[in-house]
């Protein structure tokens, strides 16, 4: 439809044609190329040259064949001579003759003429000259009736300004040889030449009859084009509409069945999946608590073999070498032991559940200040200004457990001699801000020091929790959680 419209000149109403053609296009191939090829020659009549290259373009990638591709390249070719880009022209027209995808004789007179008139344009009249009249010579003998019009109207236009009697000559060939054919645009051509060649009366009074029969014909055929496209559309919904109600009413009924299916299935399904997930829970809880077991019980060996073990040594070592009966020996045992007695409370206090009820803060900062030592003095702040009873006892254990992974942290690695911890209360929110003065680190090492299970721990509470450290200039750690 989309090309009958464009031989009878609405080219307006092929591209709308060729548009409701696209949704009918499911894949790359002869289809899709033929589509963008006609939507190329409709913008080259209505001269937006720019879109008909874009869409002659499109038609080539979706070529499947190198002659098939012969097609949408002298296109181009005719548009840009239209564009007075003669050079480009040339360049696509001797591209398809040099590389002989040409696949009849008539094809390539077409080539050829338009590569005559390219040159002819160009001003290399002579090359011009001779390719147009082989073209000639080549459809006259394969009787290419269609395609002769157009090279009696390319010689006519190259001999307006050097011969106009062969100009009349091959103008008048192509004006009889349109009326023939009933082509109607080049019989219009032929009759414009005619008239600027300044042959008279007679060709203006055809040209001027011509064109407004042509005008009458052309809207007729939209309206015809309009009618069939109207009554093809009304008869296509009518039958849609039957064929949607015999299938509804037959949904309708299949429905019902799979209904009671669906939710019989579904119901069994959900069993299956409630039992699957209660056990999957009850499995990954008791992993969980395997492991926290397993993690307690790794960390109070460490703690007893790294600290404790030493001091109770050095403890023995000292009752063995030294004389215990004067004052100052005793003293000096006492306060070992003493020293003892406080590492084992507060490896204890560290893996003892924690207590998250009235007694919070005060059990919190006394498990802070069990870090207190000769070489280190840990200062807390307004730790009592907080108002624990409304925080969640979840976030209560995440706040202890962060700040004693912070405290391991320091006395295994920082040996700070000054710690403060600072805790404040905002609207909604609690923020603590952890600073010591110790070694401090390379912000990249942070991770490597055991520090990425407080950051999970935070998240996961849906906090924020930021480290900042550099070498020798201490470790601060900024921690807020809502409330």
């Amino acid at each position: 439809m989309a090309s009958i419209q464009q031989i009878n000149g609405d080219y307006y109403g092929s591209k709308e044609t060729l548009t409701e053609a696209l949704p009918y296009i499911k894949k790359k191939d002869v289809y899709s190329a033929s589509i963008n090829n006609l939507f190329g020659i409709a913008d080259k009549e209505l001269a937006i040259y720019d879109d008909a290259i874009y869409y002659y373009n499109e038609a080539i990638k979706d070529c499947t064949d190198s002659f098939s591709k012969q097609f949408p390249l002298n296109n181009i070719a005719v548009v840009n001579i239209q564009q007075k880009k003669y050079d480009k022209a040339i360049f696509f027209l001797e591209s398809i003759l040099n590389q002989k995808i040409l696949d009849n004789r008539e094809n390539h007179a077409r080539v050829k003429d338009n590569l005559g008139y390219a040159y002819f344009k160009k001003g290399i009249t002579k090359k011009g000259l001779t390719l147009m009249l082989e073209s000639l010579e080549i459809r006259t003998r394969i009787n290419d009736i269609y395609g002769a019009i157009e090279s009696n109207l390319h010689l006519a236009e190259y001999y307006v300004k050097t011969d106009i009697d062969k100009s009349n000559d091959y103008a008048k060939n192509a004006y009889q040889i349109a009326t023939k054919c009933n082509s109607v645009d080049e019989r219009l051509k032929s009759l414009a030449i005619l008239i600027a060649n300044g042959l008279g009366t007679e060709y203006a009074k055809k040209y001027i009859t011509l064109n407004d029969s042509i005008i009458k014909i052309r809207n007729n055929y939209k309206n015809k084009f309009a009618k069939i496209k109207y009554d093809s559309k009304k008869e296509k919904d009518e039958n849609e509409k039957l064929r949607l109600e015999k299938a509804e009413n037959a949904l309708a009924l299949k429905d019902a069945e799979n209904q009671k299916i669906m939710f019989v299935s579904a119901f069994i399904i959900l069993l299956f999946l409630l039992a699957y997930l209660k056990k999957h829970s009850d499995n990954r809880n008791r992993i969980e608590k395997i492991k926290a077991v397993q993690d307690t019980e790794t960390r109070i060996a460490k703690d007893i073999h790294d600290e404790l073990a030493n001091d109770v040594f050095h403890a023995i070592t000292f009752t063995q070498t030294q004389t215990l009966t004067t004052e100052n020996t005793k003293e000096t045992l006492v306060k070992k032991l003493d020293h003892i007695y406080t590492r084992v409370r507060g490896i204890s206090r560290e893996n003892n559940d924690i207590d998250t009820g009235p007694n919070y803060s005060v059990n919190l900062k006394e498990m802070l200040s069990t870090y207190n030592s000769e070489n280190t003095n840990v200062i807390i702040t307004n730790i009592e200004k907080i108002s624990w009873d409304i925080i969640e006892d979840t976030k209560k254990f995440t706040i202890q457990r962060v700040l004693q992974e912070l405290m391991v942290n320091m006395k295994k690695h920082s040996e700070a001699p000054l710690v403060v911890i600072k805790f404040a209360s905002q609207s909604n929110s609690v923020s603590i801000d952890y600073t010591d003065n110790g070694k401090g680190c390379e912000k990249s090492k942070i991770i490597k020091n055991g520090l990425q299970n407080m950051e999970n721990r935070i998240l996961a509470i849906k906090g924020t929790i930021t480290f900042g450290t550099e070498p020798h200039k201490g470790f601060k750690v900024k921690i807020t959680m809502p409330k």
